[in-house]
């Protein structure tokens, strides 16, 4: 995590989701999460930050992901996030999703059919499956954590601003003002 451009707070949140849905293992659905400045549940739900643990000293400029309705298992995340739209209350949001990735020089070998394409992707011998983290914020930021099934290890985690800029770009979308 060497990347001055990254915003702590997003980049804590991120990891945080991380490391949650880590615990309960491979092969999970998508999941989408409000970002919300954690000084605003101290302050407008005193309750649950009370059985969040949350007090004033650790609202300071942190954000707390809240996990959204498990969305349609057949709807894929890109599908979803064209119709997300969030209050202004929402300070940014995240996503969990599990992909297969291949090396770049199969790339030309992919089937445009994107039924034939997830084939081959299953199919090919150096598929690797990925869980990715991403989040945005309203203010611009953006922050994503990858891990590989083969190297199922928190050291392993790979973080960057940048690392899947096409859900980055669905996520932030998600936050534009529709004025």
């Amino acid at each position: 995590m060497n990347d001055l451009d990254v915003d702590p707070a997003l980049a804590s949140a991120v990891l945080e989701i991380e490391t949650h849905i880590s615990e309960a293992g491979w092969d999970q659905p998508a999941r989408l999460y409000a970002l919300v400045e954690t000084a605003r549940i101290v302050e407008h739900e005193p309750a649950l930050a009370a059985a969040m643990g949350l007090d004033s000293s650790a609202a300071q400029g942190s954000l707390t992901p809240v996990e959204q309705d498990q969305m349609a298992p057949d709807t894929p995340l890109e599908r979803v996030l064209e119709s997300v739209t969030w209050p202004p209350s929402v300070s940014g949001c995240a996503a969990v999703v599990e992909r297969l990735v291949l090396p770049p020089e199969v790339d030309a070998d992919i089937p445009e059919d994107p039924a034939d394409a997830e084939r081959f992707a299953r199919e090919h011998p150096d598929r690797q499956e990925v869980r990715i983290v991403a989040g945005a914020t309203r203010g611009g930021s953006t922050y994503c954590a990858l891990r590989m099934r083969a190297h199922d290890d928190d050291q392993s985690v790979v973080g960057a601003s940048d690392l899947v800029p096409g859900l980055l770009q669905l996520l932030a979308a998600t936050l534009e003002d529709d004025e």
